[in-house]
């Protein structure tokens, strides 16, 4: 399986991607390419034990930066490494694409040279939220922050079979987040997407609140980008203050080394994206995997495990497939 990183993606690009890329052509049996500016990335590479390992280079002279617009910067820069990776995708000449950069970049990117399913406006994105409630799936979690009632079918459809395939879920209850559980609480288009829900054939159970999503009430939680790109940053910003207020408040009870484990694995339990780093846009025809801005090494190579798993899994067939039976489900009832 080969898999192209955008080596000049993220905070800590390249040398936390080139580290975490390697150790995932070293214990995953993938097939790593890394794209990006020769001289950064051949000198992280030259500090790397790549001996016997599927590790090669694609040079991209170009770089998408956070800031940039995102549409403009895809269409303007054609050699960047994220159109660069993302071309590789479309043409076959990779089975995936994992990138940390700009998210609107690779939502572009995806869009323009991957295309979408049909029907799919634009991808969604979202996974596996907390670590305290593993088993519960959210989206979208920023690729759409405006949305339609029927958007919300499409992300739990993505979410349904996400469960299925990543989490071994049989029959993934479905959540829509919502200000209160009880039907009719919510805007105008929460109400509306409810009545969807209800018709979609999907497992619905209702209503889910915020304060359901650690306790694991619902597999799959959907909410519009907008709502739950907010989610995830409060919950990175809870999980960076109580760590910190817990350091403090036990440095008199626990040693320090013991505090820090006590306090990163909280951390980790709270923060979205951290223990598993990312995983792929839905809805793209073909996998194009992005990892959070502020990836270390670890949440890069989780990131590519997770793109392995969706292409093995046949993932992208699987989601098309049960898009056309939700809209069929839909339009005869």
């Amino acid at each position: 399986m080969k898999i192209f990183v955008d080596a000049m993606g993220g905070d800590f690009a390249p040398a936390e991607v080139v580290k975490g890329a390697v150790e995932a052509a070293r214990k995953l049996g993938v097939e790593i390419i890394l794209v990006g500016e020769k001289k950064a990335v051949e000198a992280e590479l030259a500090r790397e034990d790549v001996t016997g390992l599927p590790v090669s280079f694609v040079e991209a002279a170009e770089v998408i930066k956070e800031g940039e617009n995102p549409a403009y910067a895809v269409l303007q820069k054609k050699n960047s490494s994220i159109a660069v990776a993302a071309g590789m995708v479309r043409r076959g000449g990779a089975d995936a694409m994992v990138s940390a950069g700009s998210t609107g970049a690779v939502n572009a990117a995806a869009v323009r040279y991957v295309g979408t399913l049909a029907g799919v406006d634009r991808p969604m994105a979202g996974g596996a939220f907390l670590q305290l409630s593993p088993k519960t799936v959210v989206l979208d979690l920023g690729a759409n922050v405006d949305c339609q009632p029927y958007h919300m079918v499409d992300f739990a459809v993505a979410g349904t079979v996400y469960a299925r395939s990543f989490l071994g879920i049989e029959n993934p209850t479905v959540g829509l987040l919502s200000v209160g559980a009880e039907e009719g609480k919510g805007n105008a288009m929460t109400k509306e997407a409810y009545t969807l829900l209800k018709r979609s054939g999907l497992n619905f159970i209702g209503n889910v609140e915020g304060m359901d999503i650690p306790f694991g009430r619902a597999n799959v939680v959907v909410c519009d980008g907008f709502v739950g790109n907010i989610l995830v940053k409060f919950c990175e910003g809870l999980g960076r203050v109580v760590s910190r207020w817990l350091g403090a408040e036990l440095k008199d009870s626990l040693d320090a080394a013991r505090l820090e484990a006590v306090s990163t694995r909280l951390y980790r339990l709270l923060s979205p994206g951290l223990a598993v780093g990312g995983g792929p846009l839905w809805g793209v025809n073909g996998v194009v995997a992005i990892a959070h801005g502020v990836s270390r090494a670890p949440q890069i190579y989780g990131t590519i495990e997770q793109a392995k798993l969706a292409v093995s899994s046949g993932f992208v067939a699987k989601l098309a497939g049960e898009l056309e039976k939700a809209r069929a489900r839909l339009a005869g009832s």
